[in-house]
């Protein structure tokens, strides 16, 4: 008799804990929580929305719980838009959660245009109330007005002042014969089909206080980091005398792309202080075209820097540099140059002339020879290196090259992890100085350089 009574307790134990569980509890100190205390919304350019983000209402009672309202305080008129368990309104009364269960309340934002210039900040809460409870959930958005360019063309000479950030939809494209000039300060965001095609001339004058930021208009967490977030800005056939001076260029798909011979003497694009970084292709792309660069810092990039179909090119104290992170491998070369191309009827090739004094190219992963350098057919071939550091384990053929380096370059800071990257030298670096005397008298970060042997190599120069 012993068996029965025990299967039949067991089942009434269990009937009792089914009621249990399909049963509200009412008593005040239930427990509700949240997956997080605030939603914060980074800045978000006015009239263009945010991404949605989400926060999750916890049941942390073994029984059912009825929350007798979730309510956006702001109602209607609020710049956030929710939605509750899947219904778009800013107030759902007698939701039911699940024992140890949870809904979702998703968040998003929409910020009117105003007068102010300067970011702002934008707050309302959602109110969770049951059994007697209320609590209530944050919300944070940080405003800013912007100019909207949208599918734009420059057909004019054209200055953008540094008043309010420019966001780019669609695409923006200077006109053969005009120029743009972008003062210092400003701030260009592109969507991510947006990209920027210089058929004209580009000015960019930033400062070593002032630089000039081209960066994707995804500014939350974790967009706010992606490479190939953006196209990147493209030097086209009769596109002619560019010059970017402290212009840093983040998280593009290919960073600075030219193509073709300049028209004149000056080279196609000059590149002067810049930063490109964290770019998921190319960092520089040239294709038998001209291009100067001094004190640049190319990091992080898929492929750094590739040269290819012959051009003409000449860099100064450059820090080309790329370690593995959680969105590029560095698997490539740090510096791949080529006299040729192929095409669908075969390889064609054009003169090569490329020149680097002082600089760096280095990485940690993939192959050995950081950098590589390819020829084909009997065109000028002019390829020298003087006072670099390289990571490369068998030297190029068909170079030049004196008094190269081939060691650590001891850069100050590198974690992957974080990620977090300082590119100036260490004490006791090889690379400093190391370098030949130049013209160029100041660094990335607009301090005095060494004169002479004093010189470092790379776009910094440290200072003791």
């Amino acid at each position: 008799m012993k068996k029965p009574l025990l299967l039949i307790s067991s089942f009434i134990i269990l009937i009792i804990f089914s009621c249990k569980k399909d049963s509200f509890i009412t008593s005040s100190d239930a427990s509700v929580s949240f997956s997080v205390d605030t939603v914060h919304f980074d800045t978000v350019f006015v009239a263009t929305g945010s991404v949605t983000q989400s926060v999750k209402i916890i049941n942390n009672n073994d029984q059912k719980i009825l929350l007798k309202d979730v309510k956006l305080m702001g109602g209607s008129n609020s710049v956030f838009k929710i939605n509750i368990d899947g219904n778009s309104t800013p107030d759902a009364s007698n939701i039911e959660v699940a024992a140890n269960d949870s809904i979702y309340v998703f968040v998003s934002v929409l910020i009117n245009p105003n007068n102010n210039n300067l970011p702002f900040v934008l707050q309302d809460s959602i109110l969770v109330s049951y059994n007697g409870n209320q609590k209530f959930i944050q919300l944070q958005a940080y405003g800013q007005n912007a100019h909207f360019l949208n599918n734009e063309e420059i057909k004019s000479n054209t200055v953008w002042a540094n008043d309010l950030p420019y966001v780019i939809l669609g695409g923006l494209q200077i006109d053969s014969g005009y120029s743009l000039t972008i003062q210092k300060g400003c701030r260009i965001y592109f969507h991510a089909n947006a990209p920027l095609l210089v058929d004209g001339t580009l000015n960019v004058q930033g400062n070593d206080t002032a630089r000039v930021y081209f960066a994707g208009d995804r500014l939350d967490e974790p967009y706010k980091n992606f490479p190939a977030s953006w196209p990147g800005i493209y030097f086209r056939e009769s596109s002619i005398d560019n010059v970017l001076q402290f212009a840093v260029i983040k998280n593009a798909y290919q960073g600075v792309v030219a193509e073709n011979l300049s028209t004149d003497a000056n080279p196609k694009v000059a590149l002067n202080d810049c930063i490109i970084d964290n770019v998921y292709d190319a960092g520089i792309l040239g294709a038998q075209t001209s291009i100067t660069a001094q004190n640049c810092l190319i990091s992080n990039c898929g492929k750094d820097i590739v040269f290819g179909y012959g051009g003409s090119y000449s860099f100064t104290n450059c820090t080309a540099v790329s370690y593995p992170n959680n969105y590029i491998a560095d698997t490539f070369p740090i510096l791949n140059v080529s006299n040729y191309t192929s095409t669908s009827s075969g390889i064609l090739t054009a003169d090569l002339n490329a020149n680097f004094i002082n600089c760096i190219f280095w990485g940690t992963s993939g192959t050995d020879d950081k950098v590589v350098v390819f020829k084909q057919g009997n065109n000028t071939f002019n390829v020298n290196f003087s006072n670099c550091l390289w990571k490369v384990k068998n030297i190029p053929a068909n170079i030049t090259s004196s008094n190269m380096l081939s060691v650590d370059p001891m850069f100050d800071s590198v974690n992957n992890q974080i990620p977090f990257y300082d590119f100036h030298l260490k004490s006791g670096s090889p690379a400093v100085d190391y370098g030949v005397s130049t013209t160029f008298t100041f660094d990335l970060d607009g301090n005095p350089r060494g004169s002479g042997i004093g010189t470092d190599l790379g776009c910094y120069e440290r200072q003791q």
